[in-house]
């Protein structure tokens, strides 16, 4: 039987804090209805000062350890994929490895903006499939709060910060795992959304801070149009290489950038929305989060049984963009959390 990677574990967190389209409001000119008709968020949580990105994908790597019943210690591998490092060096993933005590495991980052999920979790299958581990931890963490001008009311209504992970293992059932992936980048689109300064192009200066180059800059018309044909394009795409259709999933996890970018995907593949995972009113965009995140929460809610067929696709900064198909590889929770009413 050809070895598979599956999904063996999942998990996310949350910072506490709830920043409201109300408090928005207060901070910006725009308005609840405003934001809720052209993005579909109504609150996203915002990471207290002093944490960083590190921080939130430990607890959710804690989590995972917890709900797996593993030690840190069996890790092999970390992959933290983001945008919004503790630092340049050393990696977020280094810094992950210490605060959870995975002192076994090697670690590095991978930088694909929203697309980082997928993207490494590309790169963690190569790794059991390879037979060279075991036990690879993929986590998507940002903490886009730190990047946002909360001046910018185009910008800062989207992004809100959180992080997802998930554990990588071998398996021989054919029915469960990693069945493959599709992932695209084009380089042109590197000037419609971006944060200017910080690297070694534009390093950190008074013209930079004056400004605002280490804030996150989006063409939205650009990025929104480009978004809705990748993405539902890539969805129809890897479906269509395994002789499948949208009437053939089971839950279809889009990334979380704007509700209308996910009805694109959704009309495309011709599926009803109750097989449509969407968190993006309570969480926003949280960038290489919102993948594992929303995949933590379809789990949780009992949205997830063994052999089901899922669906995860993406589009990010770069630009970047991607499709992953799978067979969920573990039984559905005993007590399913109640989904939040919206």
């Amino acid at each position: 039987m050809k070895r598979r990677a599956y999904i063996s574990a999942v998990a996310h967190y949350v910072p506490e804090k709830i920043l409201t389209n109300y408090d928005l409001e207060k901070m910006v000119d725009t308005n609840d209805e405003w934001i809720r008709s052209r993005t579909g968020i109504r609150e996203r949580r915002i990471l207290e000062p002093g944490k960083a990105t590190s921080d939130m994908a430990a607890e959710a790597v804690k989590k995972l350890c917890k709900v797996r019943g593993i030690d840190p210690l069996e890790i092999e591998v970390i992959i933290i994929a983001t945008v919004t490092p503790d630092m340049f060096f050393p990696s977020t993933g280094n810094l992950v490895q210490e605060k959870i005590g995975a002192k076994n495991a090697w670690s590095f980052d991978v930088a694909a903006a929203c697309s980082g999920f997928i993207y490494a979790l590309s790169v963690g299958t190569q790794y059991i499939l390879s037979g060279t581990h075991k036990k690879v931890v993929v986590v998507g963490s940002d903490k886009m709060s730190a990047i946002v001008n909360y001046r910018d009311r185009n910008t800062c209504v989207l992004f809100g910060d959180a992080a997802g992970a998930v554990l990588l293992e071998p398996v021989e059932d054919g029915d469960i795992g990693i069945m493959d992936f599709m992932l695209f980048s084009d380089g042109s689109g590197a000037d419609y959304l971006k944060m200017k300064a910080g690297g070694s192009l534009f390093p950190a200066s008074l013209e930079t801070v004056v400004n605002d180059w280490h804030y996150i800059y989006q063409d939205g018309k650009t990025v929104f149009k480009f978004a809705v044909t990748r993405m539902a394009e890539v969805s129809v795409n890897i479906l269509e290489k395994h002789h499948l259709s949208g009437k053939d999933l089971t839950l279809f996890i889009p990334h979380q950038a704007n509700q209308r970018i996910i009805d694109g995907a959704v009309k495309r593949l011709g599926i009803d929305y109750d097989k449509v995972m969407i968190n993006i009113d309570r969480y926003g965009n949280t960038t290489a989060a919102t993948i594992p995140l929303a995949l933590s929460e379809a789990y949780l809610q009992g949205k997830l049984d063994v052999g089901d067929l899922v669906l995860f696709a993406t589009f990010g900064g770069g630009f970047t963009w991607g499709s992953a198909l799978l067979r969920w590889g573990i039984p559905k929770p005993k007590n399913p959390i109640q989904e939040e009413k919206k």
